[in-house]
């Protein structure tokens, strides 16, 4: 504290505040200058000197330093400063969130490394051109007033988009308008979300103007009939059947309610539609501004430092049950995970049912680990300071269950540690647009990898594909997990084996019709995406 005195002993002493970091900032000279009072002269005083001589007016100068010091601090807040989820090699405890308002030390990432380099599009770039008989027939499915399709989606963020991408191409096979799709509500998250609180309502129905009309909901004239729901739609049903089976129906109903419409309509047809297919899944369901804007926030923070990788981990509880894997972490997880496929064998849903784990694992049908996904990424060449972001749920096991990628890579984030307080916060209960976030951060990664397949694994491959085939990891599970369990394999050749198993697996262009039942949101080549050879030789 600086005190101020008079020329007398009698003179009444007045203090200043000042904080230590502007006192040790100041020459001696002039904090002597600052702390002594000048002796008056009898001379006409100047405005400025009179000011000078004016202890408020030093008064706010601090003030105004002080507040331009806290402005400097603010500005250079960064969350990815620290790592969020550092971990303790100590006591191996987890923090699960650590947040550093200014760097302690910078750190150096190794953009140059030959993990971030992209592959070969080949000239593949999106073509959507349909076939004029198709421009021709959309002019009057447009224009009808006398057919609406109404359909109920559901299952989590994901499934619900595939399901709505076959709801477009139903209504066009039909002729119909298509009422905005129902999202079923989520047994499992609650979630109550409605399709404009996760979609932009207004872009979906510009974008496909010309292809379907899309209604917000049914006309007057349609209101009090009462749709038949049809819940008899085979797998892999083809436009035929959909017309010869509805057609007549919505014609005398005027309306035609369809549910569980995942993976009923099938992967192989005409080329038109399959571009109608592409044309929803990559332009026209854009999430609504509040998602993307957000999305695009937390993209900024990870794309700050350079390049990152974006995992896609399935290890919840619910994903072990379901594919008849194990999650390898204990003797006591493992046992959770059997019992509570005992209680409920229903939700059994991976093939080979009857199958041992070993078996079923060396198939390739089980999600990877956390120890198996670090292995794959340190054998592919990831540098150890590369920034991971990581989408999914919680695993089984909490964070502990992701110890082997954390101390691994110290730069591993999610969501919830890029988001300033409060962003996520209208969103807690909402899981589908949690869904959505982790979508447009990983989507838009530099590099992509899924440890499980999955509708979202799946939609982010293509849409990837679409973009011009960003790097894409795709873990040939079959053929590399003898190696994984081969201990006796020294690891400079385990990681020669598991680099030449991928080479051909990091998102390079592969048509859709080299194997039977491909998606074409998944793989866009042939129909969705072309090049000049591709142009040349159908010409």
């Amino acid at each position: 504290m600086a005190v101020s005195k008079g020329r007398t002993s009698n003179k009444q002493q007045s203090f200043i505040s000042v904080p230590s970091p502007v006192i040790t900032s100041i020459s001696q000279s002039s904090l002597e200058s600052l702390l002594l009072s000048p002796r008056k002269k009898q001379r006409p005083v100047s405005k400025h000197r009179a000011l000078c001589k004016n202890p408020i007016f030093y008064v706010f100068l601090l003030f105004l330093f002080v507040s331009l010091w806290f402005m400097k601090i603010w500005l250079e807040f960064d969350p990815l400063s620290r790592s969020p989820c550092s971990v303790s090699r100590e006591n191996g405890f987890v923090s699960t969130r650590f947040l550093s308002l200014k760097p302690e030390q910078s750190y150096e990432f190794d953009d140059k490394s030959e993990f971030w380099k992209q592959p070969d599009g080949m000239g593949y770039k999106p073509c959507l051109d349909f076939r004029k008989g198709y421009e021709l027939e959309s002019g009057v499915i447009v224009k009808d007033r006398s057919k609406y399709l109404l359909v109920v989606v559901s299952g989590g963020m994901n499934q619900q988009r595939n399901q709505i991408v076959d709801a477009v191409v139903l209504a066009r096979i039909l002729g119909a308008a298509l009422v905005v799709p129902i999202l079923q509500v989520n047994v499992i998250w609650g979630d109550e979300s409605e399709f404009s609180d996760i979609f932009d309502l207004d872009h979906f129905k510009n974008v496909l103007a010309n292809d379907v009309r899309i209604v917000s909901s049914l006309p007057s004239t349609h209101l009090m009939t009462r749709p038949v729901e049809e819940k008899k739609i085979p797998v892999h049903a083809s436009p035929e059947w959909i017309r010869s089976h509805y057609l007549r129906r919505i014609r005398r109903d005027g309306v035609l309610l369809l549910r569980g419409l995942d993976s009923r309509l099938s992967k192989d047809l005409p080329s038109d539609l399959q571009k109608l297919r592409c044309k929803v899944a990559f332009h026209a369901l854009r999430f609504a501004p509040p998602i993307t804007e957000l999305g695009n926030k937390l993209t900024q923070r990870m794309r700050s430092k350079g390049p990152y990788l974006a995992l896609h981990l399935r290890m919840e509880k619910d994903v072990w049950v379901r594919t008849g894997c194990l999650p390898g972490l204990s003797r006591e997880f493992d046992e959770i995970i059997r019992n509570e496929r005992k209680a409920r064998p229903e939700l059994l849903t991976s093939r080979l049912s009857n199958v041992s784990f070993h078996h079923r694992k060396l198939a390739g049908l089980c999600p990877l680990n956390a120890l198996e996904v670090t292995r794959l990424l340190k054998a592919l060449g990831a540098p150890s300071n590369a920034r991971i972001f990581w989408a999914g749920g919680m695993p089984l096991g909490g964070k502990e269950a992701l110890l082997p990628l954390m101390k691994e890579f110290s730069h591993f984030y999610n969501k919830e540690d890029l988001a300033l307080p409060g962003e996520l916060e209208p969103y807690s209960k909402k899981a589908s647009i949690m869904a959505a976030i982790d979508y447009i951060i990983s989507e838009r990664s530099s590099v992509f990898m899924a440890s499980h397949g999955g509708n979202m694994g799946h939609a982010i491959q293509g849409h990837r594909a679409f973009s011009g085939h960003k790097k894409t990891i795709i873990p040939n599970k079959r053929e590399m997990l003898p190696y994984f369990l081969n201990s006796s394999l020294p690891e400079k050749e385990f990681n020669r084996i598991i680099m030449d198993l991928h080479i051909d697996s990091l998102g390079q262009p592969e048509l859709r019709t080299s194997k039977a039942g491909r998606d074409v949101t998944k793989y866009p080549i042939p129909e969705c995406m072309c090049n000049t050879t591709t142009k040349s030789s159908a010409s």
